[in-house]
């Protein structure tokens, strides 16, 4: 259900303290100067779709700022689109201004200042998300904000109408819908971005490329837990489970079989070392995500063509100096495809 801040029932001489306050709260501190004389009339509506707010202004003719001060109250670093839907408005950001139109959209950064002029009477929607999620070189960023954004052609002519929906609906999805489209915004707010810095670079080639490696690092870094899949990955990305897959549609492998084979890279190299205690096969697999040891080593034998504690004898010395016997021919340790994941088998490799 949104949430709506209006002056309709504020006193006249109270309403733009109202609205200050209605602003800053809901969006970020700012401060509120009305451009008329006579009782000031303003209404916000506010959603949210996982991580990602929607809000819709409606306002007498007013201008915001944003100064450090007001930047330095504020706890998270958070991106802005705005897009106006009537009147029109004037932004100076990173020393740039951009004239905004009807129709048109802008990209703003709420760690850095900034202001916004409206003449007039106005609407639009804005919409906000933490900036850490976009994954996009703050070089590109600071390429594109402060500039305003046409929508009657290329990337803005897709991106409006599905920004516009969304508004107008924003509070008619379950969480779970919420989630994934509020991961499609992230996304294509990225494209954005990308587009407009290097507009020698595929549409979507740059962005693309960011989500991969934020999909990679999280799997590197969550080997370990035996419920790492597609769907947990997805989940903590705020993408969907498809739209991860058709990432992966050109790297050679699928996510189910890069986790795996990152678990297999990771087992192969602590086999590998022998200090004074060496833990067992068993506890290897474990700590990298595997919950059965008997799986483990059927996966690992299709993999590197030996067991787990045959490579160990292979790959240390019977010195224990971690140097390889040399009366034992080395197996080729380029990882063959894994086998196909079926039945229990999924639910044994925990990804």
């Amino acid at each position: 259900m949104s949430m709506v801040l209006t002056t309709a029932s504020v006193p006249d001489r109270d309403r733009v303290a109202y609205w200050n306050d209605a602003v800053s709260r809901t969006l970020v501190p700012m401060t509120v100067a009305p451009r008329q004389d006579g009782p000031f009339d303003g209404r916000i509506a506010t959603d949210r779709l996982g991580c990602l707010q929607v809000s819709t202004l409606e306002a007498d003719a007013n201008r915001v700022s944003r100064t450090p001060a007001l930047i330095a109250r504020s706890a998270e670093a958070l991106m802005g689109v705005s897009v106006q839907i009537s009147g029109t408005a004037t932004l100076l950001h990173d020393g740039r201004r951009a004239d905004v139109g009807e129709g048109d959209l802008v990209v703003y950064d709420t760690t850095r200042p900034y202001s916004f002029d409206y003449p007039r009477r106005f609407a639009t929607h804005v919409f906000q998300l933490p900036r850490r999620m976009l994954g996009v070189p703050d070089s590109d960023i600071r390429q594109v904000t402060g500039h305003a954004i046409g929508t009657g052609s290329g990337f803005g002519a897709m991106l409006l109408p599905f920004l516009a929906a969304l508004a107008s609906s924003a509070d008619g999805y379950p969480p779970a819908v919420a989630d994934r489209l509020a991961g499609n915004v992230v996304d294509l707010i990225a494209t954005l971005i990308a587009e407009r810095a290097r507009p020698d670079a595929t549409d979507d080639g740059t962005a693309r490329n960011h989500v991969l490696l934020r999909v990679r690092e999280h799997i590197n870094r969550n080997l370990s837990d035996p419920d790492l899949s597609p769907e947990s990955i997805a989940r903590a990305h705020r993408v969907s489970v498809r739209y991860l897959h058709r990432l992966f549609e050109g790297e050679g492998t699928t996510v189910r079989r890069l986790i795996q084979q990152r678990r297999l890279e990771e087992c192969c190299r602590e086999l590998a070392r022998r200090g004074m205690t060496s833990p067992t096969v068993s506890a290897v697999a474990h700590r990298w995500g595997f919950v059965s040891p008997a799986h483990f080593s059927r996966t690992f034998r299709a993999a590197y063509g030996v067991s787990p504690r045959e490579w160990r004898n292979l790959r240390v010395g019977p010195e224990g100096d971690g140097r390889p016997s040399a009366t034992m021919t080395m197996p080729d340790t380029t990882l063959k495809a894994p086998p196909r994941v079926h039945g229990t088998d999924r639910l044994e490799l925990g990804g």
